[in-house]
C-alpha cells in the first residue's frame, strides 16, 4: 500500500472529523446501550422493540433516507438504505444485531450491565462490543466518509440490516432475508459482529464453518431384556451405539464417513503461512479450552483444525441402566447426538445423505436406526485475493497503519444465510478483541479500537467503490 499524499490527507481528514464528533457519538451509543434489548427473555420484548425504534430514528438522523423497522414472528429487525448518486456504484449490505445476551448485576458485574460506564479507555455495558458498538460505528463512519470526500451520498449504495434475534439463534432470520431479498440485494455483505485477534494485531476474518447436527436412535428389543436369558444371542443397541461412535474417525482423527471430505476447499500455502504469523500460544489456548492436550486431524496445526477443517463431534450418548449398583439387562434402545462443523465446499444436504448411508452400513441386523437432522447452517469463505476482501484490508490498514493479518471463525452464524440467499461474498469487519468478554460479566469495548472501526468504515466505502485513493 503506498502512503502517497492523497491517502495521508484522506486519513487526516477522517480523523479530524471523528475527533470533533466523538463525544456526541459516545453519548448516543450510551443511550442505546441503556435499552436492555434481551431477545431471549420475553419480559424484555418491549425493550427489543424500543431498541429497534431507537436505531431506525438514529439512522434517519445520520442521513439514511430510508430507515424502517421490519417485523418478524419474533423480534423486529431494522433496515436502512442510502443510495449513492453514482448509479454505477456497487451495493453493499452491512449486517449486525441489536439484541443482547441476558445480564444481571448478580452474574458478577462490577456495575449495572445496562448503566454504561466509561473507565479509563473502556466502555463497559452489555452490548458494548456484541454488537451495538460494532453496529453503531458505521453511523459516524459514513458521516466521516462524506466529510472527508466532500460527497453528499456514499460512494456505494449503502444498506444496513440489523437483526433482533441473533442472541436467540436467529430463528426467523433466513425467512426475513428471503422475504426481502429484492430490497437486500447486494454485491457484497459486511458483517460487523466479529472481532480481531488481539489489541495489537488487526485481523480480518475470511470465513466461518457451517453446522449440521443429528440425533441417532438405535432400537433393539421392544423392552429391556435379561442379559443372562438373552445376552450373546441378540444384538445390543448400546454396543451398536459404541461401535457407531468408534467408527466415526480413523486412527489419524480423520472423519471416516465415506464422501465426507468430498468438495472440501483445501487451505492454500499462503493461508497456512498467514495463520502461522499470528501470535498463537498453544499452552495459553489449552488453558482457555480447559484441556491438557491438543488432538485432531493429523497434518494440521491447532488453528488450521479449528478454522479450515471439518469435524464430527459426539455431543451426547446414552443407553441402558445408569443407576447405582448393577442391573443385568440388554437395553431396548440407545441415543447418540452428533454435530458436524462444515467448511467451504461441503453441502449440508450431501453430508446428511452420507451420514445416513454410513450409519445404515454400521448398524447390524436386528437394530432399527432412526436419524433426525436439525436445520443446517452453510459454511462461508472468501478467498484471500477477492477484490472486496482486499478493499476491507486496505481500509483497515489505513486506520491502523500496520499490516493486517487473517483469521477465520470455528463457529457458525447467520452470515452464511446472507451469502446463500443473496449470492454475495461475506466480508467480516470487527474491532472487538477476546478480552471484551462477549456474553460474560463486565463486557466492554476498547474506545481506541471502536474509533479505529469508525475510521475503517469511513475508508471502506471509497475502497469498495474502486475509487480507493479518496481525496478530501
Amino acid at each position: 500500500m503506498s502512503m502517497s499524499q492523497p491517502v495521508d490527507s484522506a486519513v487526516s481528514a477522517v480523523r479530524t472529523y471523528i475527533e470533533n464528533h466523538r463525544a456526541a457519538f459516545l453519548d448516543d451509543l450510551v443511550e442505546w446501550l441503556r435499552i436492555p434489548s434481551v431477545s431471549a427473555q420475553p419480559e424484555h420484548a418491549a425493550d427489543v422493540r424500543s431498541s429497534a425504534d431507537w436505531l431506525a430514528a438514529k439512522l434517519k438522523e445520520t442521513g439514511f433516507p430510508t430507515a424502517e423497522v421490519w417485523e418478524t414472528p419474533g423480534a423486529p429487525a431494522v433496515f436502512a438504505d442510502w443510495p449513492s448518486d453514482d448509479p454505477e456504484a456497487p451495493t453493499v449490505l452491512v449486517y449486525g444485531h441489536h439484541d443482547v445476551q441476558p445480564a444481571a448485576r448478580t452474574d458478577g458485574w462490577d456495575t449495572e450491565p445496562f448503566e454504561p460506564v466509561i473507565r479509563g479507555n473502556r466502555l463497559h455495558a452489555r452490548g458494548a462490543a456484541d454488537d451495538k458498538g460494532q453496529v453503531f460505528f458505521h453511523t459516524l463512519g459514513v458521516r466521516a466518509h462524506l466529510a472527508a470526500t466532500g460527497r453528499t451520498t456514499p460512494a456505494v449504495h449503502l444498506k444496513i440490516l440489523v437483526e433482533g434475534e441473533e442472541e436467540s439463534g436467529s430463528p426467523h432470520f433466513r425467512d426475513l432475508v428471503e422475504e426481502h431479498a429484492d430490497r437486500l440485494a447486494a454485491d457484497a455483505v459486511i458483517v460487523s459482529d466479529t472481532g480481531m485477534w488481539d489489541e495489537d494485531t488487526p485481523t480480518v476474518c475470511t470465513g466461518m464453518r457451517g453446522l449440521a447436527e443429528c440425533e441417532i436412535e438405535l432400537h433393539g428389543p421392544d423392552q429391556d431384556i435379561h442379559s443372562g436369558a438373552f445376552g450373546g444371542a441378540v444384538p445390543n443397541p448400546a454396543t451398536a451405539a459404541a461401535r457407531l461412535i468408534a467408527a466415526l474417525h480413523d486412527e489419524h482423527a480423520r472423519v471416516a464417513i465415506p464422501g465426507f471430505y468430498e468438495g472440501v476447499v483445501e487451505l492454500t500455502d499462503r493461508e497456512r503461512e498467514l495463520f502461522a504469523e499470528l501470535p498463537f500460544e498453544e499452552e495459553r489456548w489449552l488453558r482457555t479450552a480447559r484441556s491438557t492436550a491438543t488432538h485432531g486431524e493429523a497434518g494440521y496445526t491447532t488453528l488450521e483444525r479449528l478454522w479450515s477443517r471439518p469435524t464430527a463431534e459426539v455431543n451426547g450418548m446414552g443407553s441402558g441402566y445408569q443407576g447405582s449398583g448393577s442391573k443385568t439387562i440388554i437395553p431396548s434402545s440407545a441415543l447418540v447426538k452428533l454435530s458436524f462443523r462444515l467448511v467451504a465446499g461441503q453441502d449440508p444436504d450431501r453430508i446428511e445423505k452420507a451420514v445416513r448411508a454410513w450409519a445404515a452400513d454400521q448398524v447390524p441386523a436386528g437394530i432399527r436406526c432412526e436419524i433426525t437432522f436439525g436445520p443446517a447452517t452453510r459454511p462461508c469463505l472468501t478467498p484471500l485475493d477477492h477484490p472486496a476482501l482486499q478493499s476491507v484490508v486496505r481500509a483497515m490498514g489505513r486506520a491502523f497503519e500496520q499490516p493486517v493479518l487473517f483469521t477465520r471463525v470455528g463457529g457458525s452464524g447467520p452470515a452464511a444465510d446472507l451469502q446463500d440467499v443473496l449470492g454475495a461474498p461475506v466480508l467480516f469487519l470487527g474491532i472487538s478483541v477476546p478480552s471484551d468478554g462477549w456474553h460474560a460479566p463486565n463486557e466492554k469495548v476498547e474506545l481506541d479500537l471502536l474509533v479505529k472501526g469508525v475510521e475503517t468504515s469511513a475508508h471502506l466505502w471509497g475502497e469498495l467503490a474502486g475509487s480507493g485513493q479518496e481525496t478530501p
